[in-house]
């Protein structure tokens, strides 16, 4: 039997505290792994913050975390593509209401995932870079692929040219580091946006085109860029961009439709050392007078948006592409590179919290890491 520890939350709003956990077996279709590393998201901190305005079904003591990268120490039945000992990153969804199951989050030394959310990683992969990708690179694939979404063609090896170009706002957060490559793996032309000291980085993922976001004229620049060219639709990632991809969308031919990953406010205006329920109340007036607005100009222009859940693609085919039909392969092959860059700032469980309060103080072009084991 394999001795568990996490890293808790043991109650609304708490400082998480490291104690053991209990190991838990997998069920059918799931593998455990021994985490190696383990990545801090944006979520995270408005769980913690938020209480429960957030994932309201979650009862204390709880785990949180979505990204993991180790071994595979354990297979439920009918897993077939993985074997004990094989190295793999896997998005952890423990938090979600279909699981609901603190034995399923990532802050924590075993953690039990589905095998159609773990994609293999080669030997030359390093676990801190492995683990930056799971929820960043599963939002993308949700906005870009998904039905009810982009829809766009899917990623491979063989991908042909589709003659369109897709716009991402954000380029160079986690999410938009994966949409680049993932557009450009199934044949899309990628026109994005970044702060000047990040257009060679969104180049080297694979951007054709990199505009300033700060610039005053950023809209009209992208709207000039793509004429003559034939739109895939737009993803909005940064904070209240769906607004410029609106602009940008209805300026232009093709597509008419807009993936949103993030609203116009957000959770990262709510303070732990202030009372919740006044900065809720207030969060939430500000994305109603921010999104009720939005969906009307869409709707009067005849464009389509839509918010991005970033675990749906459990339920879909779309995780299948991703983590057993495209990543392990094109991340074995180099044609898939694990971004952003990792910030680690500590090892061991202890180290989690600290992680979680650097990723709030903001870091670009990269994700913040804590590695675990021996």
């Amino acid at each position: 039997m394999f001795e568990n520890a996490a890293a808790w939350i043991p109650a609304s709003r708490a400082r998480l505290e490291v104690s053991p956990a209990p190991y838990t077996h997998p069920n059918r279709s799931e593998i455990v792994i021994r985490n190696r590393a383990v990545a801090i998201n944006p979520v995270d901190r408005y769980k913690q913050n938020g209480g429960n305005a957030m994932y309201s079904w979650v009862k204390y003591p709880f785990v949180l975390g979505s990204d993991v990268a180790g071994e595979v120490v354990e297979i439920g039945d009918g897993v077939t593509r993985f074997a004990i000992g094989d190295r793999v990153l896997a998005h952890a969804v423990g938090i979600e209401k279909a699981s609901n199951a603190a034995s399923g989050s990532a802050f924590q030394l075993y953690t039990v995932v589905r095998e159609r959310m773990a994609a293999a990683i080669p030997e030359f992969l390093a676990y801190e870079n492995a683990a930056v990708l799971p929820l960043a690179i599963s939002t993308a694939a949700c906005g870009l692929f998904q039905k009810d979404q982009l829809a766009l063609e899917y990623p491979s090896a063989s991908a042909k040219p589709t003659g369109q170009t897709l716009v991402i706002w954000g380029g160079s957060t986690s999410v938009g580091s994966n949409a680049i490559q993932l557009a450009v793996a199934a044949g899309y032309d990628v026109i994005t946006t970044a702060s000047a000291r990040n257009f060679a980085y969104v180049r080297s993922l694979g951007a054709t085109q990199v505009f300033d976001y700060a610039s005053p004229t950023a809209v009209a620049d992208i709207v000039a860029a793509l004429r003559g060219k034939q739109l895939a639709g737009a993803l909005a990632v940064a904070t209240g961009s769906a607004a410029q991809c609106l602009d940008i969308v209805a300026a232009s031919e093709g597509r008419k439709f807009v993936s949103i990953a993030t609203g116009g406010a957000s959770f990262d205006e709510i303070s732990p050392d202030k009372s919740v329920t006044p900065q809720l109340a207030s969060l939430g007036m500000r994305l109603v007078a921010s999104t009720l607005p939005l969906m009307i100009r869409a709707s009067i222009r005849g464009i389509g948006a839509k918010f991005i859940w970033g675990s749906s693609l459990m339920n879909n085919e779309v995780s299948t592409i991703l983590y057993e039909k495209f990543l392990p392969a094109a991340l074995a092959d180099g044609r898939y590179t694990a971004a952003p860059e990792p910030l680690v700032v500590g090892h061991g469980l202890d180290a989690v919290q600290r992680a979680i309060d650097v990723q709030a103080g903001g870091v670009s072009a990269a994700k913040v890491v804590v590695t675990l084991g021996d």
